[in-house]
């Protein structure tokens, strides 16, 4: 058992990675290690909390699922005890039952990859009312700021011309005008630097996004699942970036879950150190363009 800011968590490792998880609030995953360092590649914000209709909220940092569209009422539940933990090959399954407030229990099972840093979740919304309710499984990792985080701009790449290939969707809080955006033909560009203002943009992305911090590149790979709608003007993939943090966020198709049923969300993130290019655009798009294309 170790700790993460007065919390009790636990770890799961190997010889690539040590992953760890708050053990009674969450599901929770705070802290991510690469095997022979002692930097967390995930964001620590213990002190950041808001009120919420049914107590505060704490963000904490790191890694956790919610649902989609952002509610008050639905996506911010406190989520401080009550977890169960189960034990799987190679990784854990956390389990959160029935939210009083939300009406809907979630889950994140989580397996290290034995051959590489790399590691799956397999995250879950399920519905647990009476009723059907219309939601998606919202993935949403905070990670430092002082790196680049990057998406790929066109979904499609059919080669028809009388079709759009790409989108970008703002948040009302948003503006064209911050100097943290970058947008070229074929990809988006956040330098995650502090700023007091909020900032996110969305868009329909083809199965991965992300971020090249101090030499280290973290990366979110998923199913985009083009031909289903999603949520926020059918967005996929997300970049949200405020003083404190960056999250890199994917979502499910929006679907109406019946009672029992649940929305599904697999994710596969794979950490690549010592990449050598600048921390620039122009580096980490030659970079992404011979690693990922």
């Amino acid at each position: 058992m170790t700790d993460f800011h007065g919390l009790p968590a636990r770890s799961i490792a190997n010889d690539y990675l040590r992953l760890d998880f708050l053990a009674d609030a969450g599901p929770r995953l705070v802290r991510l290690f690469l095997a022979g360092s002692t930097e967390n590649l995930l964001a620590e914000v213990p002190d950041v909390h808001w009120p919420t209709p049914f107590g505060e909220y704490f963000s904490r940092g790191g890694h956790r699922v919610a649902l989609a569209p952002e509610a008050l009422e639905l996506s911010y539940v406190p989520d401080n005890t009550g977890l169960f933990v189960e034990e799987i090959p190679a990784g854990v399954r956390l389990i959160r039952p029935t939210e009083i407030g939300s009406g809907v229990s979630k889950s994140i099972e989580v397996q290290l990859h034995p051959d590489r840093p790399a590691l799956t979740l397999r995250q879950a919304v399920r519905n647990d009312r009476p009723e059907p309710i219309e939601i998606a499984t919202w993935s949403i990792t905070q990670l430092p700021l002082g790196g680049l985080a990057v998406m790929p701009l066109r979904a499609r790449q059919d080669g028809n011309r009388h079709r759009p290939d790409r989108q970008l969707v703002l948040w009302s809080y948003t503006s064209w005008q911050d100097a943290r955006l970058f947008a070229d033909d074929d990809y988006v560009w956040i330098d995650a630097q502090p700023d007091e203002e909020e900032f996110k943009v969305g868009l329909l992305a083809r199965g991965w996004l992300g971020y090249l911090r101090a030499g280290t590149f973290f990366l979110k790979r998923f199913d985009p699942q083009l031909d289903l709608l999603h949520p926020d003007y059918n967005t996929n993939a997300q970049l949200y970036c405020n003083q404190r943090f960056i999250e890199l966020e994917t979502l499910a198709p929006l679907s109406v879950l019946e009672p029992g049923q649940a929305s599904v969300h697999v994710e596969t993130w794979e950490i690549y150190r010592e990449v050598a290019v600048p921390q620039t655009i122009e580096g980490l798009s030659e970079w992404v363009s011979a690693q990922l294309l």
